[in-house]
């Protein structure tokens, strides 16, 4: 269980820690060694040295890849030995997590009403579920979707007041996938670089959304000399940073920074647009600086970065809105800044909880490891890439429909149709279903039925996809292909879309239509294997051979376990 303590800083130059990253890498290097062979390979530094911010990543060793979807993650800081300890504790971070939900014995599965029966009084408020998506409906209604399905309950701390409750962990995995998880030297360490990570999150989601008008943060007021010198590297280079704030009225600061190279925009490098948050302004501005350095690829090598916490932009017109608001000095934002790291905890926690926010964090340590990791979530924050339009409905409809056995989903449909009349997302649920029990044309006629019940264009596209691929499985490839572009025209930051479209010309022998296809897949997410390989396949029926080899290649040191793209490379080498 997690017993939260004093816990004095022992190191502040460029971010708030209980031991040096010196010390950090050391330790845990060891401890990976010793412990979990086969975890990590190597760290290595992958930034060109132009802007003189160091970039390092973790490469994951065959122990992690059995576990873990990434292969390798990236660290930042101020210095070289501060972004080797981040990338190396960000693989702690994934891999303690993605072990954690492996393993069942961590869980109870059960019920809402069998755990409130189980544990009298310790189960958490249903308030807080329904906090979660921001739904008002009455709580034997939200007891009875509950009921629907059986949760994987286990212990979390509420970190304000140090009291244990049992929650349904799954369901907010499901809301928030691995946005809260957290690694560090401590648990009050973990816990608040967590608990920043979706205080940053949320308020970009809101920004986002809103396009609202937030202050820009005078450089002039910049003067902690770490910060001081970042944002000189960046001057020095002719690339533009322009910093904001976006904290919204939160405890703790959050300083988004927008940057774009003059001389290499947009041949070689991309408008990058991401955030950080900590304990103070400084910090937070420090955390989105090298967080820029870390997704710009020194604004030079053509790098694609994936967004995540916030959008991407193409051209400069679409940032002018981030030029307007008044300027602030930096110093005027908030902040809980302390000499111990469990003080600023606890304040970050009760300004949460004045807002009417609850903090609650899972100790995900790996069992052999034993390196501090956390899993953290507050009810009612928000992220990015999550809808707007939730309900609990929501999501215990897209369980049943991916998840619970036949009989059991229908029934569940049902009571969500009972409780939710004519609910958009009820003819959707009810195509996936189908699809999964293997009748793809009931389930396209589903799909088709639900996209105009969508309430927006984001869920529209989604079900026009859907409609496509329930063709698809039925070898109906020009049919879905003219839906998949309706869904591109409704939603062009989905991979998936291009990657369907991309195999539907594929299919048809038009291999320039399908390579353009998976192209724009990548410049969605750079990360895609097998959307390298589909590209290799291209090349090489358009009889491209030198950028088939690349590609394939590419693809295969991405994930070696393809032997497709294996099988084509190797008749290219032979040949």
């Amino acid at each position: 269980m997690i017993e939260l303590k004093s816990c004095p800083k022992s190191f502040t130059t460029d971010q708030d820690k209980a031991c040096t990253p010196v010390e950090t890498v050391r330790r845990v290097k060891a401890a990976l060694a010793e412990k979990c062979e086969g975890v990590l390979a190597q760290t290595d530094r992958v930034d060109t040295g132009r802007l003189g911010i160091p970039v390092f990543v973790s490469q994951c060793g065959p122990a992690a890849r059995e576990v873990m979807p990434t292969r390798k993650q990236m660290g930042k800081g101020a210095s070289p030995e501060q972004a080797e300890a981040s990338a190396l504790m960000e693989l702690v971070e994934r891999f303690s997590y993605f072990s954690f939900w492996a393993d069942p014995a961590n869980f109870t599965e059960l019920t809402w009403s069998e755990a409130r029966e189980k544990w009298p009084g310790q189960v958490m408020d249903i308030g807080q579920v329904l906090r979660s998506v921001g739904e008002e409906i009455a709580s034997d209604k939200a007891v009875r979707l509950m009921d629907l399905i059986r949760w994987r309950f286990h212990p979390a701390l509420d970190v304000r007041t140090g009291r244990t409750e049992y929650v349904p962990l799954d369901w907010f995995k499901k809301l928030n996938e691995f946005n809260g998880s957290s690694a560090g030297n401590t648990f009050e360490e973990s816990i608040a670089q967590g608990a920043c990570e979706l205080v940053e999150r949320h308020v970009c989601a809101v920004v986002d959304r809103s396009r609202q008008t937030t202050p820009t943060i005078d450089q002039a007021t910049c003067g902690d000399p770490v910060l001081r010198r970042l944002l000189d590297c960046f001057e020095r280079n002719g690339v533009t940073i322009i910093l904001k704030d976006f904290s919204l009225g939160y405890p703790v600061p959050t300083v988004a920074a927008v940057a774009w190279d003059r001389k290499t925009f947009p041949a070689l490098s991309e408008i990058v647009f991401t955030a950080g948050t900590a304990a103070s302004p400084v910090k937070a501005a420090i955390r989105a600086v090298t967080e820029v350095a870390q997704l710009a690829g020194d604004f030079e090598t053509s790098r694609v970065y994936e967004a995540s916490g916030l959008p991407k932009f193409t051209e400069l017109d679409q940032i002018e809105w981030l030029k307007e608001g008044e300027v602030v000095a930096l110093d005027s934002l908030p902040t809980v800044e302390d000499g111990d790291i469990y003080n600023e905890l606890m304040a970050l926690a009760e300004g949460l909880f004045e807002k009417g926010d609850t903090l609650y964090a899972v100790d995900t340590r790996h069992p052999d490891l034993m390196v501090t990791a956390n899993y953290n979530f507050v009810p009612g924050f928000d992220f990015r890439e999550r809808t707007p339009h939730r309900s609990i409905g929501l999501f215990v409809g897209r369980i049943l429909a991916e998840d619970a056995d036949f009989d059991e989903a229908l029934e569940g449909l049902d009571v969500l149709e009972e409780i939710y009349p004519d609910a958009y997302f009820l003819p959707f649920f009810r195509g996936l279903l189908a699809l999964r029990m293997g009748d793809p044309l009931y389930a396209a006629a589903r799909f088709e039925e639900s996209v105009d019940l969508q309430p927006a264009n984001a869920e529209r596209g989604l079900a026009v996809f859907y409609q496509a691929y329930a063709l698809s499985q039925v070898e109906e490839w020009e049919d879905a292909l003219a839906l998949l572009d309706r869904a591109v025209e409704l939603d062009d930051e989905c991979r998936e879309f291009f990657n369907l479209r991309g195999v539907a010309h594929f299919k048809a022998g038009r291999y320039a239509e399908a390579a353009d296809n998976f192209r724009a897949s990548l410049d969605i997410d750079s990360g895609s294997p097998h959307d390298l390989a589909n590209l290799g396949l291209c090349h090489k029926f358009m009889g491209n051979r030198q950028e088939a080899e690349d590609y394939l290649r590419a693809a295969l040191d991405m994930d070696p376990t393809l032997d497709y793209a294996r099988e084509h490379l190797l008749e290219l080498e032979e040949s």
